[in-house]
């Protein structure tokens, strides 16, 4: 690390958010535009990534983390630091074979016949030596870093900090919501990274998986080697699906790597169990033979049956307008924070399906993620983190088979994976679905979710509408309530001009309650007409 004094590190993150938290204070109290604020985040953003590469190591990694929770941050931020590399230089042999030695129990002799001591990789956790076992085999050595620990216990301690000021102090925007939450989750999601034995775990549960799949490799993984610090799995040779050279010269052409690829990951998302979550090119390769080599099982998602089963009710329930289902489903996968309102939400949802596809050929993709953000922000919405990996599996996995195959060979390729895994399913929803998406136009080209990115921005103009239709059933129940009470000032006057028999009161009174009273019936009837629209407690 280019920073290792605790002080040093803590200080260095703890100025750079004074100063932020003082430039947030600032805009504040200005009140300046949103144009002025997206320029500020980007600033910060900036700010930040010059920090995490100053300082390396984990702080890098939850960089990473934060780059994927658009629903959370602010554009201008997240664009500043979506491209983060988790690339630091690697530790001294020396204190890699120590670590080695004391895992192990011995010196390396006694399980190795040889190993390089330049490493192959290294990132903020962990770091890949090329060795050879006693029995002759080459295996990938991936060992944790020296004294990361305590590296996290003060990355940790300096954003709980932060955390805790900005909570209490700082007058963030509406996108900072749950920052505890935030905190707890990356916690939780870097520690399960510390420990190599949950790796282990999830490597041999995908062994298990694709067991009887052919085209598919998984690293065997020698489990009386491994511990918390160090994974020893077999080593493997394979070529990045972006170097075009060398897989044009392969056998299998391009679009059975599509096929295969879509094979190996369509029943990860679709399936209870756990999916790659980082399957980026360093971790997705192809062997000489044309099979598909997944590695680096670090960073793994889980959905469980209860998920996939509120899954397929949500996505049926939207095709069969059945909205208030759709919302249940919503709450139930933890979409929906709690001051989320049912009703409000079935009207946004209704209204959303109602979008003609004609009105999406023409989409600017850049535009449409950042119209995404807005939108997940401004709604009642908070993604789960097992919905952002699962998420990010995707968008990356789709990066790459587009690299393979045009967009018209794409349904093509899509289609027969599909059958033949809904074919295993006996599950009618799934055909349901299926069906009526080949019934679209929208879908005969598929475009996985980049289709539905143009969708936030008519959610967006939706709860526009929705906050001006409060404002006006607000201005018609005040006028009704006026009219009301100058019914009964007329009824009063009346009385009055009868009692004292002055025919300018009486006559005067008489035309203030008719012209009242139709008045009021006439905003009954408009109040009425608008009560379809509000909330459920407003009825």
């Amino acid at each position: 690390m280019k920073t290792k004094s605790k002080f040093k590190r803590m200080s260095k993150v703890l100025s750079m958010a004074f100063i932020i938290f003082i430039q947030i204070y600032w805009y504040k109290l200005s009140k300046k535009s949103a144009a002025d604020w997206e320029k500020l985040w980007e600033k910060i953003g900036g700010r930040f990534r010059r920090t995490l590469f100053d300082l390396e190591g984990l702080l890098i990694k939850v960089g990473q983390l934060l780059s994927i929770r658009a629903d959370l941050l602010p554009n201008g931020f997240i664009r500043q630091i979506q491209d983060l590399t988790d690339q630091v230089p690697p530790s001294e042999w020396e204190e890699i074979e120590r670590t080695l030695i004391t895992e192990w129990g011995g010196p390396l002799e006694n399980s190795l016949i040889s190993i390089e001591k330049k490493a192959v990789a290294s990132a903020s956790i962990g770091e890949v030596y090329k060795a050879i076992l006693k029995d002759g085999k080459t295996v990938a050595i991936k060992v944790q870093r020296p004294n990361i620990q305590s590296i996290i216990q003060t990355d940790f301690r300096t954003l709980s900090i932060i955390i805790w000021f900005a909570h209490h102090f700082v007058p963030l925007p509406k996108g900072f919501i749950n920052l505890k939450v935030l905190y707890k989750e990356l916690k939780e999601v870097i520690e399960r990274e510390l420990d190599f034995s949950l790796e282990k775990n999830s490597l041999l549960f995908f062994q298990e998986r694709f067991k009887d799949t052919e085209g598919v490799k998984i690293p065997d993984v020698y489990s009386e080697l491994s511990t918390e610090k160090i994974l020893v799995m077999e080593w493997m040779n394979g070529i990045k699906l972006t170097d075009e050279a060398s897989i044009s010269q392969l056998e299998t052409n391009k679009s059975e790597l599509a096929k295969r690829l879509i094979e190996v990951f369509l029943p990860q998302w679709l399936e209870p169990g756990m999916f790659h979550a980082d399957p980026h090119s360093g971790n997705v390769l192809v062997s000489k033979e044309g099979e598909i080599i997944l590695l680096d099982f670090g960073m793994v998602g889980e959905i469980s049956k209860k998920d996939a089963t509120y899954f397929q009710a949500l996505i049926e329930s939207l095709l069969s307008k059945n909205y208030p289902k759709a919302v249940e489903s919503l709450t139930y996968l933890g979409f929906l924070l709690p001051e989320a309102d049912p009703r409000t939400m079935e009207r946004l949802l209704a209204e959303l399906m109602s979008f003609q596809p004609a009105d999406l050929k023409e989409m600017d993709l850049i535009a449409l993620k950042l119209e995404l953000n807005d939108m997940i922000q401004a709604l009642p919405i908070q993604v789960p983190t097992r919905f952002v990996f699962l998420g990010r599996s995707f968008i990356t996995m789709e990066g790459i088979v587009m690299s393979l195959v045009s967009e018209d060979d794409l349904h093509h390729v899509l289609k027969p994976v599909f059958m033949n895994w809904l074919r295993k399913q006996e599950n009618n929803k799934w055909s349901f679905i299926w069906f009526w998406l080949q019934s679209q136009p929208l879908f005969k080209t598929v475009h996985s979710f980049n289709e539905f990115l143009k969708l936030p921005q008519k959610l967006e103009s939706l709860k526009e509408i929705e906050q001006r239709r409060q404002f006006q059933f607000t201005i018609y129940e005040n006028y009704k309530k006026n009219l009301f009470q100058l019914n009964l000032l007329g009824i009063l006057g009346i009385g009055l001009g009868t009692f004292t028999n002055h025919q300018l009161i009486l006559q005067l009174s008489i035309g203030v309650s008719v012209i009242s009273s139709i008045g009021y019936f006439i905003y009954s009837y408009k109040v009425k007409k608008w009560m379809k629209y509000m909330h459920e407690q407003r009825r």
